[in-house]
């Protein structure tokens, strides 16, 4: 059994919506942004207002009011910045892109709140300030007993890190950020890049969202699909 399947199995609280979604009056469609869906090429991702303008003509395409997806895609949109040409492995010679996508993404307005899923603690956070990075960035630490595990909540809002300190509780279902704009938030359309880590292997505010397909069996396996901790 999984660290997280132990953990799961032992909740004794309900898993909190992560954001506040209204079945009765909206929709939640799946967003491909993998090579697979033809209408997605290089134009949509040349800039920010492109990739903007995409997310927006997908939205009104399927009727919905909140896209959703991404976990284990490959993307070749991060060609967009020289961010994810760097290796994660010093060690590693591989000549291959970073393009395998590690947590899931929501895409919705901007300001929209992000509420923490389950009970923690804030374990760190950081301004990751660099063109296509996470932009503000909080990490929870989730422990039950000898057990524990990490949520990660990128390109959010610059003040929702104010008055953060480590260690400070979090309680399920207390709004933690909101989606940042797209200045604050990496240059990215906004919306939440949610993933679970197993392992953070010594980061503090950061951890690989993307990583190279060589690699991925390792990152896969210390970031599990985060679905689980999606709650509608």
């Amino acid at each position: 059994m999984s660290v997280l399947d132990h953990f799961l199995n032992h909740l004794q609280e309900p898993i909190s919506p992560i954001i506040d979604f209204d079945g009765a009056l909206e929709d939640i469609g799946l967003l491909d942004l993998s090579p697979a869906n033809v209408h997605f090429s290089e134009r949509d991702y040349a800039s920010t207002e492109a990739l903007t303008a995409f997310i927006a003509s997908e939205k009104k395409r399927s009727g919905a009011t909140i896209l959703m997806g991404g976990y284990n895609e490959t993307r070749n949109m991060y060609r967009r910045s020289h961010l994810f040409d760097q290796n994660l492995n010093a060690a590693s010679t591989a000549e291959e892109p970073r393009n395998i996508h590690l947590g899931i993404d929501i895409w919705a307005e901007e300001g929209t709140k992000v509420y923490a899923p389950l009970a923690g603690k804030i374990h760190s956070f950081a301004h990751n300030n660099h063109f296509g990075d996470y932009g503000p960035t909080i990490i929870l630490e989730h422990r039950f007993s000898d057990t524990h595990f990490y949520s990660l909540y990128g390109h959010l809002s610059v003040s929702d890190l104010e008055g953060l300190y480590e260690g400070k509780p979090i309680g399920a279902g207390t709004v933690l950020a909101h989606f940042g704009p797209a200045q604050e938030n990496g240059n990215w359309p906004p919306h939440l890049h949610f993933q679970i880590i197993l392992n953070l292997q010594g980061f503090k505010g950061d951890y690989p969202g993307v990583c190279k397909e060589s690699e991925s069996a390792f990152y896969l396996q210390n970031c599990p699909d985060p679905r689980v901790l999606v709650n509608f």
